[in-house]
């Protein structure tokens, strides 16, 4: 007569309960997918934003719900609305500078001849076999790229509506998460971390690396960006630059690649200003953008981001670069990511290696 009851065996050595894990992760994945950016930034959001959740938790006496509701409140209000002022001023100056291209009463032509007309041969010569050596070339290939911007935006005028829909309900979506994430997040961590299939040394090490890049990259990094971007904002504005929301803005999205910062968007500016004879606005907009944004980058960049994360910054850069050309504006934060965590894996598989061969020396010596 056989057994009523099937013998107990562990779930993760049983194949058909691995296989039915791994649909139902997978399936679990792919329903999540649509959200993935308001997935990934209520996680980020609510990592940065812990410390504060606990200073209020403490306030109010262990009360969680009031706290993490005062949490997302003062991220709406320090974060969120600062943002979205900044987004219509940057739409409308956006709109204006291509109207003016597009009129022809922006020629950067003329600005282009009066920088060209103060350089040096052997520069201008390099700029020949680059093919830039022409400002009425260039400016037409600028007319027919913001041609092709145009049409493409018209192309999908009817889709508008659906997009703002969109980013509308991942906006509230990130909100939702992000409440309950400050809320239950000590708990639900604690869960992840007991339902990993890996040493308890693997998950500490994993874990902390991955709240270290987070914090480095949105903390540090988008705090470094904002503040060098408000700092050329400044700078633009008293020496009326037109549209300086716009290129405060260029400036600060810069600011996020390593290696390539602000400098791209103000020395440009301040050579212009030498070249057309401005001597005293283009020195100091070079001392200003060497001494007060470079010097935010150099002293407030590793106070924020800290020696938590210990990345090249070629490695930085590349990631950076590659996980924006990927997942789009949500890749400056995924690319640092999965750069920090494989690095972290093959830390730990080199760090294994040496331990392995020793045991290995050690159960072979006693053959020899």
């Amino acid at each position: 007569m056989p057994p009523l009851h099937e013998p107990h065996r562990p779930a993760l050595r049983d194949k058909s309960f691995l296989l039915m894990l791994a649909l139902v992760t997978l399936a679990f994945g792919w329903i999540l997918l649509p959200f993935y950016g308001a997935v990934l930034w209520g996680t980020a959001t609510a990592i940065v934003f812990k410390p504060l959740h606990r200073e209020l938790l403490r306030r109010f006496r262990q009360r969680a719900t009031l706290a993490a509701l005062a949490t997302v409140l003062l991220i709406l209000l320090l974060v969120m609305l600062p943002l979205a002022v900044v987004s219509v001023s940057l739409t409308q100056e956006a709109a204006a500078l291509f109207a003016m291209i597009k009129s022809g009463e922006f020629s950067l032509t003329l600005y282009l001849q009066q920088i060209y007309a103060v350089l040096p041969s052997w520069v201008l010569q390099i700029l020949d076999r680059l093919g830039v050596a022409d400002p009425a070339l260039l400016q037409q290939r600028l007319a027919g790229t913001l041609s092709q911007v145009g049409q493409a935006a018209a192309g999908k005028a009817l889709g508008i509506g659906q997009d703002t829909f969109d980013l509308v309900v991942g906006f509230f979506v990130m909100l939702y998460l992000l409440f309950f994430l400050l809320r239950d997040g000590d708990r639900l961590s604690i869960l992840m971390r007991n339902a990993l299939p890996m040493p308890e040394a693997y998950k500490t090490q994993l874990g902390e690396k991955f709240r270290a890049v987070i914090r480095a990259t949105v903390k540090g990094n988008i705090a470094v960006a904002a503040l060098q971007g408000a700092l050329g904002g400044v700078a633009f504005w008293v020496l009326d630059v037109h549209a300086p929301v716009l290129w405060a803005v260029v400036m600060a999205f810069l600011s996020l690649l390593p290696a390539v910062g602000a400098g791209l968007i103000w020395l440009p500016l301040a050579l212009y200003l030498l070249a057309t004879g401005d001597i005293g606005a283009g020195l100091g907009l070079i001392a200003y953008g060497v001494l007060v944004i470079g010097l935010v980058d150099n002293l407030l960049r590793p106070l924020l981001v800290g020696k938590d994360i210990k990345m090249p910054d070629y490695l930085v850069l590349i990631s950076t670069l590659g996980g924006m050309a990927v997942f789009g504006i949500n890749g400056f934060v995924i690319g640092p990511l999965i750069a920090a965590m494989f690095i972290a894996v093959w830390d730990i598989v080199a760090s294994e290696r040496p331990v392995a061969s020793d045991s290995n020396k050690g159960e072979q010596s006693p053959q020899d």
